[in-house]
């Protein structure tokens, strides 16, 4: 169980990272998306999609 100073400690972490925990969510349900329901196809589309991004930046 988690204690209260942890879960207040978290909360006040959240609040002010806003933008970095919304990034680490975003990865973390593209990762999970890749893994386990992603097709061939979507892979593909992915791999197209990296390779661009990779060359402009």
């Amino acid at each position: 169980m988690v204690s209260d100073a942890q879960k207040r400690a978290s909360k006040k972490w959240v609040e002010a990272n806003k933008e970095r925990k919304a990034y680490i969510v975003k990865r973390s349900t593209c990762r999970s998306f890749l893994k386990k329901l992603a097709t061939i196809e979507d892979l593909n589309e992915m791999e197209e999609i990296i390779k661009e991004r990779k060359k402009n930046k």
